[in-house]
Parts: C-alpha cells; structure tokens; sequence
C-alpha cells in the first residue's frame, strides 16, 4: 500500500472592505456547509479589504471492476 500526499483544492474569495466581518463569517460557513470548503488562510489587508483562501480535499475514484 502506498501512501499519497493530500492533494487539495483551492479557492481565493476577496471582500471589499464595506462587508462586514458578519457577512464574510456567513459567506465562509456557507461555502465549507455547501461545498466541503475549509478556512485555509485569511489576510486582512491595511486597507480593509480581506481575503479568505478556502480549501477541499480532492478524492481520487479508482475503477473497481
């Protein structure tokens, strides 16, 4: 049996810095409750802008028969 590296999936979500952190935590919980998304990294920037990197793992399907 050999043993892979997880591999995974990303996806960079931008926020204007009018949104607030309550409309960002919503949108980030919808999307790891819909999509299998997790927080990888959130960078707030001086300006107010933030971006969340979400991430999934991604599921090889080997044929069975």
């Amino acid at each position: 049996m050999t043993r892979r590296h997880a591999e995974w999936e990303y996806r960079e979500v931008r926020m204007s810095r009018d949104a607030t952190r309550e409309e960002a935590r919503l949108y980030v919980t919808a999307s790891a409750e819909q999509g299998r998304w997790e927080l990888a990294c959130t960078r707030i920037f001086r300006d107010g802008r933030r971006e969340y990197r979400l991430r999934r793992r991604v599921i090889h399907v080997s044929k069975t028969a």
